[in-house]
């Protein structure tokens, strides 16, 4: 969507930088000076609450465009990034995109539609964390982990317990409790970080009834 001499502006005015896990890619409350996009590596996106607990968003992938919801509300990104393996990324001023914006229709309304279904996928992360029990919660985690960030049943986590109950949005404990059942129920196999989904059925009608 973009001409050569466009191509061109944007390359001047980017850069690259790479993180090692645990680091903070960007900082709640900051100022939106950069989109960002991962080229390699998982990052967790999440809001900082009050007495330190958090809740993840989504898992951030390669290729995924970020940091953009408040560019042209206050300026400031709304939620923390953080890298949660080594994670390579690629920075491009806001200004430029803005300019860009204003200048080509096909890629503003691209941007537009990012920007789009990036809520709409928070707001059905919101059903699940506001309408579904506990084993409902862990089960949507387990298959969006499954389906849209490891692409298998049989998956290695990068993620700590702790970041499984930020995604389910509840105590790390609850979570280890959690799955712990849905292990002797033999809906799932975990051997350390490693995670195998058994019985995939069962594990919909989980998430279904929540």
């Amino acid at each position: 969507m973009l001409s050569e001499e466009e191509e061109t502006i944007l390359n001047k005015n980017r850069y690259e930088v790479v993180f090692k896990a645990g680091e903070n890619i960007i900082k709640q409350g900051t100022a939106a000076s950069h989109l960002i996009m991962l080229t390699s590596g998982i990052a967790k996106m999440y809001i900082e609450g009050l007495d330190s607990k958090n809740l993840i968003i989504e898992l951030i992938q390669p290729w995924k465009l970020f940091g953009g919801h408040g560019i042209y509300n206050d300026n400031r990104y709304h939620y923390s990034v953080t890298a949660i393996e080594p994670t390579s990324t690629c920075f491009i001023d806001t200004q430029q995109i803005k300019l860009l914006i204003r200048k080509n229709p096909d890629f503003a309304e691209a941007f537009i539609t990012s920007v789009s279904s990036n809520n709409v996928r928070t707001l059905d992360r919101m059903v699940s964390l506001t309408q579904k029990q506990m084993h409902g919660r862990i089960a949507d985690v387990l298959l969006y982990l499954s389906k849209e960030v490891y692409n298998s049943p049989n998956f290695e986590l990068s993620l700590s317990r702790q970041d499984i109950g930020e995604l389910s949005g509840m105590t790390k404990d609850s979570a280890i409790r959690i799955l712990k059942e849905l292990e002797n129920e033999h809906i799932i196999n975990l051997v350390g970080k490693k995670v195998s989904i058994a019985n995939n059925d069962i594990l919909e009608e989980i998430s279904l009834k929540g």
